[in-house]
């Protein structure tokens, strides 16, 4: 049966210097997607600084996934608040973005003037194997945290194989919050105490079936509103990005063509930082630097909004007895769904003997010493780089 024991946050102040250092690194060297963040995260704040426990990550973690937006930035955005305060959820968030908004700008400039991006296989080939092994070894810590019971891996698992079914993201937690919540609910009137409110964003959007048969004019204002609109209605990895942008972009305003949707997700999965920062790239292409910031800001701005607004609730939430079973069915099917994307991303890094002995023996190293994961990334790019020299 799932345990109901109180849980407090843990994390202590800091100074707002840190915060900042700690994210901008983070946004520099997070190569792999949200799972690929999340893990040099947890990497950072809770193995080599210890601002939280296992535990309070995972939680914050899990409730980050409930709201639209990207995950792993609204985490950031959520432990910068959490550590050092208002300042930290701006400006913390705004140098996690940073990085991957001022490369995918560089790419973009690139593209328009060439018409092609830059031949990157030589860097992802050795970063990409490090990537899968900071991977694992967040899952396996946060895993123990998370698998408390026979039950609650049963509920990863499933989580794990309705994802490989093709079942959304967004239904498999919609479908563990509702369970949760009637469990919950149920073991709060057996023990007769009131029942838990649990206070969650529900966003709903509405789009439309019919794409005009012309391009829609372009206009600064209506890319930035567009890129606010997919911002604050959007859930799940840059797939889910995909088919918001294709609808918009390309079905309805006609702004894009099929390939440079293509490209520009590309280009938010070969930087690190979060995918997201694909929209730098399209206002890039469609309006040069001042479109470039405007879809950047657009598209980012919800999550700051729905993290500000969320976050007071959260001891509140956390400190429910019932809240307990929630978070823990919430965090066990987000494990599921990490180590699903993890091994998607795993069978397009293990390539060859090279790269899945790099990630083993990376693997190894995580698991035995505290080392900072950002000398293993360029020790990837260093010998991912050597080998494609040699075998030319």
């Amino acid at each position: 049966m799932p345990q109901t024991e109180k849980i407090v946050p843990s994390m202590s102040r800091g100074p707002l210097r840190e915060v900042l250092l700690v994210f901008v690194k983070v946004g520099l060297l997070a190569f792999g997607g949200s799972a690929g963040q999340i893990a040099m995260m947890r990497r950072e704040v809770v193995e080599r600084r210890r601002w939280l426990s296992d535990q309070d990550f995972l939680d914050l973690f899990g409730i980050m996934n409930l709201i639209p937006g990207p995950s792993s930035t609204e985490t950031v955005i959520a432990l910068g608040y959490w550590r050092a305060g208002w300042p930290a959820l701006l400006f913390g968030g705004g140098l996690f973005i940073l990085p991957a908004m001022l490369t995918i700008l560089a790419l973009a400039w690139v593209y328009v003037r060439f018409g092609a991006l830059p031949a990157v296989q030589w860097v992802l080939y050795g970063v990409n194997p490090i990537v899968i092994a900071i991977v694992a070894d967040a899952l396996w810590s946060l895993g123990r945290a998370a698998v408390k019971s026979a039950w609650l891996l049963l509920l990863g698992v499933t989580a794990l194989g309705l994802y490989f079914w093709g079942v959304s993201v967004v239904k498999i937690l919609l479908g563990t919050a509702l369970l949760m919540g009637a469990i919950a609910l149920a073991e709060s009137r057996k023990n007769k105490r009131q029942a838990a409110f649990f206070p969650m964003a529900a966003v709903t959007a509405a789009t439309g079936a019919a794409t005009a048969a012309a391009a829609v004019p372009f206009t600064l204002t209506r890319l930035f509103l567009t890129m606010l609109k997919i911002g604050a209605v959007s859930y799940g990895s840059g797939y889910v990005l995909l088919a918001f942008l294709h609808h918009d972009f390309v079905r309805h305003l006609h702004w894009l063509t099929e390939k440079q949707l293509l490209d520009a997700i590309a280009a938010g999965q070969i930087t690190p930082g979060p995918v997201f920062a694909s929209a730098t790239f399209i206002g890039y292409v469609m309006g040069g630097l001042k479109g470039a910031l405007l879809a950047t800001v657009g598209i980012f701005l919800p999550s700051f909004v729905f993290v500000a607004a969320l976050f007071p609730l959260i001891p509140k939430l956390k400190g429910e007895p019932a809240a307990r079973t929630f978070l823990d069915g919430i965090n066990a099917a987000t494990m599921g769904l990490m180590a699903a994307v993890s091994w998607q991303l795993a069978r397009g890094a293990i390539v060859d003997i090279f790269t899945a002995v790099e990630a083993a023996l990376a693997f190894l190293i995580l698991l035995r010493f505290r080392i900072n994961a950002g000398w293993l990334i360029v020790a990837g790019v260093a010998a991912g780089c050597a080998v494609k020299f040699m075998a030319r």
